[in-house]
């Protein structure tokens, strides 16, 4: 059982986008969460009301900007401008799902650029430091003029795969397109693995006529991307390679979002396990062969490290249990 933190110069606060992870990393943190209430009024207002004092403390604020995004966002905006009204010595945002993060680029004439939005409105707000789970692209960090500690989760899926016999060169880790390299990458490189890329002619224009690079013929493949939202990337990509030779197929993303009919392509697509971690509480039907890894205790700790002033960096190297099959 973890000890309570003895320091009170810190608090947490859960606001609405994900409260199960957050008790988890309270708990996890031995932080009690602070009592702050959040209510909308009937045109859609948010109100937030914090009912403890925050003067001089470090507060940080849990919250995922999933589905419904912008009513997420707010919520934390609001909560942030209350803190610094209310003399938060600082104030930290921990969001294990960054919503906007995929506008990071103008991809078209007279397109904004909403994740960089985003940022200065957090930094206008009165943020002091961000920390993020898996940003869909990384260079969003670079859209902050505040620290931003954004934490991997493929130390985390390396570890489970270890802990279940995937290592070796009888697997293969695939990105399902070739944006995905880097990750597939890492994930490899954790469990001695080789790697295959699944590409397409016309840059995913029509992803049943994609092709692999690499062997996935008689081994066990696992699909890695940073964000499962309609499901369809998975799903044809699990087409592909079984159709291809793999013997097992098993899928891992950072974030589960199951947006549409996501679960019903998933569920028809021949993948024996989908991975995901905790960092979206998505309330919409799931696939049934679905299962969760908490990202809670990883969060915990950056919290830790970041109120102890010690370093974050240790976070990102995997911890791999090769003798537990």
């Amino acid at each position: 059982m973890v000890q309570p933190y003895a320091d009170k110069q810190i608090k947490l606060f859960s606001l609405t986008g994900n409260q199960p992870i957050a008790e988890k990393i309270s708990k996890a943190a031995g932080i009690p969460l602070g009592k702050a209430s959040s209510r909308q009024f009937s045109d859609g207002e948010i109100q937030i009301n914090i009912e403890e004092s925050v003067r001089g403390v470090d507060v940080y604020i849990i919250q995922s900007t999933s589905y419904p995004v912008n009513d997420h966002l707010w919520e934390l905006l609001i909560m942030v401008d209350a803190c610094v009204r209310a003399s938060a010595n600082s104030v930290t945002v921990v969001m294990p799902y960054f919503g906007y993060a995929r506008q990071d680029r103008t991809a078209a004439p007279r397109e904004p650029i909403t994740a960089k939005l985003v940022a200065n409105m957090l930094v206008k707000a009165g943020v002091s430091r961000v920390v993020t789970l898996d940003l869909h692209a990384v260079q969003v960090q670079g859209f902050f003029d505040i620290p931003v500690d954004n934490l991997f989760t493929v130390p985390l899926f390396a570890d489970y795969y270890a802990r279940k016999g995937l290592i070796g060169d009888d697997i293969v880790i695939v990105s399902p397109k070739n944006s995905g390299i880097k990750r597939a990458r890492s994930l490899a490189e954790s469990l001695n693995t080789p790697i295959a890329i699944i590409d397409y002619a016309q840059d995913d224009a029509d992803r049943e006529e994609g092709y692999i690079i690499g062997d996935v013929e008689g081994k066990k493949a696992i699909l890695i991307d940073d964000m499962l939202n309609t499901g369809r990337t998975f799903s044809e990509a699990a087409k592909i390679v079984k159709k291809n030779g793999a013997t097992e197929i098993y899928a891992v993303a950072s974030h589960g979002l199951f947006a549409g009919n996501a679960t019903q392509l998933l569920d028809a697509a021949p993948i024996q396990e989908i991975l995901v971690t905790d960092s979206v509480d998505s309330k919409r039907q799931l696939p049934k062969n679905i299962k969760f890894l908490s990202a809670s205790e990883l969060i915990a700790d950056a919290i830790i490290r970041i109120h102890e002033r010690r370093p974050v960096s240790p976070l990102f190297n995997a911890t791999i249990h090769l003798d537990k099959k």
